[in-house]
């Protein structure tokens, strides 16, 4: 009887949290097939962001031309003005000692059509964390630092998608 209870308390749970409108993120939809990648087409952030639009089902080019048929006209323009890294000290003890770092993933970028109409403006977006620091413990902050680094791009890449699939182009 009690296992009874208990299952239909978590059906009930359940159907709650459908009547509500409550859903799982979705992977998102765009209003385009092809998107090109212009400016800094080989930084990490873009690479990233290659391997999920791809895997999203859309086509992308490069700025570079390969040998051979030229590939049909993208739908949008993605280029990339700024994709930067940035580590600055913000804690320091009573002798000067580095204590305390931020870490920044800056990425700036614009989305037009192939034939130039700006659908979304030149925007900056900023990742900012903090981490502790220790002379004695170097390498392994090292490695804490590009772990961190890794997880602010595959948090900006998801801002980016985010951005994208709200883009209408009629």
């Amino acid at each position: 009887m009690l296992r009874g209870l208990l299952g239909a308390s978590a059906l009930a749970a359940t159907a709650g949290l459908t009547g509500c409108g409550f859903a799982l993120r979705q992977t998102p939809t765009f209003a385009f097939q092809t998107v090109r990648i212009a400016g800094l087409e080989s930084t990490p952030v873009v690479r990233a962001l290659r391997s999920v639009l791809e895997t999203s089902g859309l086509r992308t080019q490069s700025t570079a031309r390969p040998a051979g048929p030229q590939p049909a006209v993208a739908d949008v323009v993605l280029t990339v003005l700024q994709d930067q890294r940035e580590i600055a000290v913000v804690g320091q003890s009573a002798a000067g000692e580095v204590r305390e770092l931020q870490l920044r993933t800056r990425f700036k970028f614009q989305l037009a059509t192939a034939s130039g109409r700006i659908l979304i403006e030149e925007t900056e977006q900023l990742l900012e964390g903090d981490i502790s620091f220790s002379e004695t413990d170097a390498l392994s902050k090292a490695a804490e630092q590009e772990l961190m680094f890794q997880d602010q791009q595959a948090e900006m890449v998801q801002l980016l998608l985010r951005r994208l699939s709200i883009v209408k182009l009629a």
